[in-house]
């Protein structure tokens, strides 16, 4: 029946858009791209008899034709997104017809599917900048990466960014418990332990568990810790295709899957406590990324108590990496995490000073690409 798989248009929040139109009466065509589309976690709009004028031809972010249906919508008008699928791409009826209709592609099935189930993923999660990546790993153990991260997600969200925490280290005790949200329904890890190629980055926000104005891809409290390479490259991809900021927090020691979210970040934070020992294991830690990301950057962390020794400059020297900026002791950075306050969530604490700082110069709404922020996060920098 025309118009019974319809996505209905009320209650479409940020995570949900209206799906792809399909015009054509043959049944195992339509049954093909509903699949499709089912694979992208999108609602098509199935119409086999619409009308060559209409004021759903306009509105479909894609619209897939068969070749059946080709002949009767000439008429419909130029747009873009127009894909026509055909039987047989080399026949010249076909292409007369995706000239007509202005289509971007013509394609046959199976051979197109790959990219059919990219392109209605791309048409309904819209494709507009990717989300700033920053990955936050320790120079040594205990160096605070995770409080950092932390903290610069919920100071992203608080500022109304569009945000998500990915939790990359299996062995880190789960960011959830940091931010106060362990017990918040959504899915952890190993859900997506299987993921391959495409997810959907919609769907993938909506089943996480939101907490502070953010979601927050975290372990569960199971015994499985291994997510393959092409699992943390598909979720990491999804992630950032939502656009606004993403947040990972690295484990020290690089394995596969560690090394694919390493490729995906924009720019890295490497935090070293001002201590002769974790600039010794910080110099291991930055010869095992292998250079990957590119922009990797020291966060020297003060150390409480600690008598005067090597400045800033000096550590970011022996590391052998640019300084980004000093983040000044705090002695009870996560102070609230059993009340379910997470680490930044102090706004005039000097956690919460340092993210906003890091903020202002790395996002482009806020003053361009991150520079040398050496100032950032100090005592009196607001």
């Amino acid at each position: 029946m025309p118009g019974s798989m319809v996505a209905g248009e009320a209650g479409v929040t940020d995570e949900e858009r209206p799906g792809p139109l399909l015009v054509t009466e043959d049944e195992q065509l339509l049954d093909d791209l509903v699949r499709l589309c089912a694979a992208a976690d999108v609602v098509p709009q199935a119409w086999p008899d619409l009308p060559a004028r209409g004021e759903r031809w306009p509105q479909a972010p894609l619209v897939i034709i068969g070749e059946d249906s080709a002949a009767r919508l000439r008429g419909a008008g130029r747009r873009d997104g127009v894909v026509l699928v055909a039987r047989d791409a080399e026949r010249a009826e076909v292409w007369q017809s995706a000239v007509a209709l202005g289509a971007e592609r013509v394609i046959t099935l199976p051979e197109g599917e790959r990219w059919l189930a990219d392109r209605i993923a791309d048409a309904v999660e819209g494709t507009g900048p990717a989300a700033l990546t920053v990955g936050v790993l320790g120079g040594r153990g205990g160096a605070g990466a995770s409080t950092l991260a932390c903290a610069l997600a919920v100071t992203a969200a608080r500022k109304g960014l569009r945000t998500m925490l990915v939790d990359a280290d299996p062995l880190g005790g789960g960011l959830d418990v940091l931010l106060g949200c362990e017990r918040e329904e959504g899915l952890r890890w190993p859900a997506f332990r299987e993921s391959r190629g495409r997810v959907a980055s919609g769907a993938l926000a909506g089943s996480l568990p939101r907490a502070h104005s953010l979601r927050v891809l975290s372990w569960d409290r199971g015994a499985e810790v291994a997510i393959g390479p092409a699992a943390m490259r598909a979720v990491l991809a999804a992630a950032r295709r939502r656009g606004g900021v993403v947040v990972v927090d690295l484990p020290r020691r690089v394995d596969e899957a560690v090394a694919e979210a390493l490729e995906q970040v924009d720019l890295g934070l490497l935090v070293v406590p001002a201590e002769l020992r974790a600039v010794a294991a910080a110099r291991r830690v930055v010869a095992g990324t292998a250079g990957v990301p590119r922009d990797l950057r020291v966060v020297v962390r003060g150390v409480s108590g600690a008598a005067p020794g090597l400045g800033d400059e000096e550590i970011a020297a022996l590391v052998d990496l640019p300084l980004l900026g000093e983040l000044p002791w705090d002695p009870d950075p996560v102070d609230g995490t059993a009340r379910g306050v997470p680490p930044g969530a102090r706004a005039r604490g000097p956690l919460a000073r340092f993210c906003a700082a890091f903020w202002e110069r790395a996002l482009p709404e806020a003053g361009g690409a991150p520079g040398p922020a050496r100032d950032a996060g100090r005592d009196g920098d607001e």
